[in-house]
Order: structure tokens, then C-alpha cells, then sequence
């Protein structure tokens, strides 16, 4: 059975940093690309993150870049995003989203709220 699960979301005050955390099983995890999204309140699906089967590349959403790093634990069947300098908008629920290049659909975890707050 296919599992993600999303860890590390929290209140964080505005600067701060978070790591989140996504364990994932039931599934060659190495042969997976792995993405990070967000959704924040009333607005719809956005792709914040992603690094490669291999860890060989990685991207980010303007909004994120020089502030968020991904990685990946290939032994430990996790990717993280270090999240640093969180902003208001930063709040939303992050989800995890593993596909394998080629295919059109992939698995999704159930999320993990963070909110960024004073």
C-alpha cells in the first residue's frame, strides 16, 4: 500500500524556519521524482518545489527561492523541505507528491499545516 506522510508543519513566527518532512512506502521510492505543493486558504494548488529521481536537479517557485532547500534521503524513503525566513504567506496545508517521469498521474500525501504567524 502506497503511503506518504507529511511531518514537521507547525506555528512558526514570521523569519522563522520549519523542516518538513515526507516518509513515503509501498513504492520504489528512488525511482520517483518528488514534488512539494501548498495550499493556502481560498486559493488554489500551487507547485512549490521538486527534485529529481536521483536528487540530480531540483526547482522552486519564485516566491520560495533563496529561502526553501529540498533534499532527499534515498535510503530513508524521505524528501524534506527546509523552509527558512517564513512569511505570512507561507501559511498553507504542504503536500507531498511523488511521479515517476512519464507517467501522467502520481501519489499524493494527506498534508501537514503550517502557519506563519505573530
Amino acid at each position: 500500500q502506497v503511503q506518504l506522510v507529511e511531518s514537521g508543519g507547525g506555528l512558526a513566527q514570521p523569519g522563522g524556519s520549519l523542516r518538513l518532512s515526507c516518509a513515503a512506502s509501498g513504492f520504489t521510492f528512488s525511482n520517483y521524482g518528488m514534488t512539494w505543493a501548498r495550499r493556502a486558504p481560498g486559493k488554489g494548488l500551487e507547485w512549490v518545489s521538486g527534485i529529481w529521481a536521483d536528487g540530480s536537479d531540483t526547482y522552486y517557485e519564485d516566491s520560495v527561492k533563496g529561502r526553501f532547500t529540498i533534499s532527499r534521503d534515498n535510503a530513508k524513503n524521505t524528501v524534506y523541505l527546509q523552509m527558512n525566513s517564513l512569511k505570512p504567506e507561507d501559511t498553507a496545508v504542504y503536500l507531498c507528491y511523488a511521479r515517476r517521469a512519464g507517467w501522467d498521474t502520481g501519489y499524493w500525501g494527506q498534508g501537514t499545516q503550517v502557519t506563519v504567524s505573530s
